[in-house]
């Protein structure tokens, strides 16, 4: 072999050498973003970050993020849910930046879907790519179904659990955000932001009982264990209370800032609003027959959900311009903790 030759095969040698390292790095990273069975075992908190498409599980024995689970090809995912044996989890992958604001949401385009993730594992167990816009998926009582609002084409889509065959489909108003249930399962509130309106469907004939007439962009219908749906209203600044018996606001609560979310606590009697503008939540408390202003506890910078523990001792709220988790103890209304979780974090579970 001349000199030649040599060199030759000496430099195809080197450059085969160089792209097997090559190949075998690019493995090794494809293996490291896929993701991985966990073992989620224990109380833990489930926390949506809409901008790094992720899952944070934060351990509620010592509210530690333990684990990221990482969504697959998702953009932009919303509110999660919870099946009712606490076995499975439904994310809304939105592809839109909801952050600012709700209405006017319906035109948006991209890869909208509903992933659904196994609790313990993280792992997913199925996507199901819908035709608009989700904004969340909810479960029924008994986890055979789940809904899902299809902004932009003013439906909500019924999905039976057991083989996920889209199994009905209700028209409802303009630009569907949160759909939710009352607390006995019974009636389903579905929020239409753009028609100021909710629309109320039974659950078993999924036959609309009524459209209720609520303030300027309804976000959700919020389910407490007194009978009634408080409805957040983004720009009418407002909540509406709903009668789960009568179908009527009884009651308009005047806020004076965009509401982002509202939680009932049943053991304090109280009303737990996010100030997403002055990064706050605001507490109110009954007294007599009106909702009065109890205090305010000071959260990250735009304070979105919220949600108690099991025993109603502690509360979560999601901060989206933070990137934070606030914990605040509901006895007293302290801030214990401030959780660093992934960006924009949005939605949050307990399971």
């Amino acid at each position: 072999m001349n000199k030649f030759n040599k060199n030759l095969s000496k430099t195809l040698y080197l450059g085969l050498v160089a792209s097997a390292v090559l190949l075998s790095s690019c493995d090794d990273h494809v293996d490291h973003e896929e993701q991985r069975p966990l073992d989620i075992n224990y109380k833990a908190a489930y926390v949506v970050n809409g901008q790094d498409n992720n899952v944070s599980v934060i351990r509620l024995d010592d509210n530690r993020v333990t684990e990221t689970i990482k969504l697959r090809e998702a953009v932009a995912p919303h509110h999660i849910s919870i099946s009712p044996d606490k076995k499975h989890l439904a994310i809304a992958i939105t592809s839109t930046d909801l952050s600012d604001g709700h209405g006017g949401h319906g035109g948006a385009s991209g890869n909208f879907k509903i992933v659904i993730l196994d609790a313990v594992t993280g792992m997913e167990v199925k996507s199901l790519v819908t035709p608009a816009m989700p904004h969340n998926a909810a479960y029924n009582s008994t986890g055979t179904e789940l809904w899902v609002g299809q902004a932009g084409s003013n439906k909500v889509l019924v999905y039976d659990t057991q083989n996920w065959n889209l199994k009905h489909t209700a028209q409802v108003g303009k630009s569907p955000s949160e759909v939710t249930f009352s607390t006995n399962g019974q009636l389903v509130f579905v929020a239409n932001t753009d028609d100021a309106t909710v629309t109320v469907i039974d659950q078993a004939t999924k036959a609309v009982r009524k459209t209720i007439v609520v303030g300027a962009e309804p976000v959700g219908a919020w389910p407490a264990t007194n009978g009634k749906m408080y409805v957040d209203n983004e720009a009418g600044q407002t909540v509406s209370v709903i009668d789960v018996n009568s179908l009527e606001v009884e009651e308009t609560l005047a806020l004076g800032y965009k509401p982002g979310y509202v939680a009932y606590h049943s053991g304090a009697n109280e009303l737990w609003v996010s100030n997403a503008t002055d990064s706050k939540v605001v507490i109110y408390r009954r007294d007599g027959n009106i909702w009065k202003h109890k205090t305010e506890v000071a959260t990250g910078a735009d304070a979105h959900a919220i949600v108690f523990d099991e025993d109603m001792v502690y509360a979560y709220v999601t901060n989206q311009g933070a990137h934070t988790v606030s914990v605040i103890k509901v006895a007293d209304y302290s801030r214990v903790g401030s959780i660093q979780v992934g960006k924009m974090p949005n939605g949050i579970i307990i399971k």
